[in-house]
């Protein structure tokens, strides 16, 4: 796998965007009841895992019941979290019609407001894919994921503030849309702020209730163990889509660009900076489906409306498309991925973290620009070549027949 991608031109980039726009036809073409059947097998596997554990946890007395229970439950969420709600909730059913599959209804069983998760990430963080200052999930307004976000004191805390947003990753991620970071520096007002957290805590205040509060209840005596099982299957959950979300997003070798990195952005250099801005997890078959398929997540920010249990059979032409055009293909086993996100989050806790500064980078685009321009130059004065001489027989031939 080569270290670094190959910088396109415009041309070039546009032409690898083509074939992919083929790869994504090719698949649209080719939707239809074995897509379905997929994602109503694993609905079914979840309910079922759901229903095992919520019934080893309320009748269970012993340790081994309790924690095959907490087990099953967790197992439960992660599936509806990753393989069912997210891919739903991306529109990747939409075509079949069916309402349990409509991105537009569908919520999760998560603290997140769909309505905000769809916002959030589904509008600005595939459109706006690692471009600093424009998609918020590049560190999530509080932590520092690259040397190009200016290093402050509070950084020195950012191993426990990750390992603490790791444990509660589903109430980081339900109100990331709220904006907190933006209210606390000022540059977000009271009411709308307030406005903006309604969905929230709706949402949140049900999923706490029926987590913490109906089932417990109904357990009876059992309440303490069906509070903790209930407890554990979350943490379950949030630690695994955490690892999950940061393995596909900060480990070494993926790119975060500068805004005038992506004026005037063609297709396909927008499928260039998916590219560059993803990695993948290597894995067998219950990998990608605990993963919701993020384990190609390159594929994912490629592809995010097509259906995900598709991307294992795209996975190779993507990776030939790749090499054709010197395109980095990032991918690693999940121990390696989390490693690299763990040594740079403490990298990078401490000032400097051994990267570029915002001057530097800067720079190093200008000269990028410039010798882009200057190959674009070149490229179009060859074909501007070639036209003439094309055109010479032509000229002769008319100059003869006058």
């Amino acid at each position: 796998m080569m270290s670094q991608s190959r910088t396109l031109t415009r041309a070039e980039a546009d032409a690898f965007g083509h074939e992919l726009d083929e790869l994504r036809r090719e698949v649209v073409a080719d939707l239809g009841e074995r897509d379905v059947a997929h994602i109503r097998r694993v609905i079914a596997v979840a309910h079922r895992c759901e229903a095992t554990g919520r019934v080893l946890l309320h009748l269970g007395l012993d340790p081994v019941t309790f924690a095959v229970g907490a087990g099953a439950l967790g197992l439960a969420k992660i599936l509806e979290n990753m393989e069912i709600g997210h891919n739903v909730m991306h529109g990747q059913y939409d075509w079949t019609k069916d309402p349990a599959l409509d991105s537009h209804r569908y919520e999760w069983d998560i603290v997140c407001a769909g309505v905000d998760w769809r916002h959030s990430h589904n509008f600005e963080h595939h459109t706006f894919t690692n471009i600093l200052g424009k998609d918020r999930d590049v560190g999530y307004g509080w932590l520092r994921v690259t040397p190009a976000q200016a290093w402050e004191p509070r950084h020195l805390a950012q191993p426990i503030v990750a390992s603490s947003l790791a444990l509660m990753f589903q109430w980081g991620v339900g109100s990331h849309d709220l904006r907190i970071d933006e209210l606390i520096s000022g540059k977000q007002k009271l009411r709308p702020f307030l406005r903006r957290a309604r969905p929230f805590v709706t949402k949140a205040a049900w999923q706490v209730f029926k987590d913490y509060g109906f089932f417990p209840a109904l357990a009876l005596a059992n309440a303490p163990r069906v509070l903790l099982g209930n407890l554990l299957a979350n943490s379950m959950r949030n630690l695994w889509t955490f690892s999950v979300i940061f393995c596909g997003h900060f480990p070494d070798g993926v790119t975060v660009y500068e805004q005038a990195e992506t004026e005037n952005e063609s297709r396909g250099q927008w499928y260039v900076r998916q590219l560059n801005g993803s990695a993948n997890i290597e894995g067998g078959r219950w990998l990608h489906v605990l993963t919701g398929h993020l384990s190609h997540q390159i594929e994912h920010h490629l592809f995010p409306d097509l259906p995900a249990a598709r991307y294992p059979e795209m996975a190779p032409r993507v990776r030939e498309i790749c090499a054709k055009y010197g395109q980095r293909y990032g991918s690693g086993s999940m121990p390696h991925q989390l490693g690299t996100v763990v040594r740079k989050l403490a990298r990078l806790s401490l000032p400097g973290g051994g990267g570029r500064s915002a001057v530097e980078r800067r720079q190093s685009f200008d000269a990028e620009a410039q010798r882009r321009r200057g190959a674009e130059a070149e490229a179009e004065g060859r074909l501007g070549w070639r036209e003439r001489r094309a055109s010479q027989p032509r000229a002769a031939e008319a100059r003869t027949s006058a």
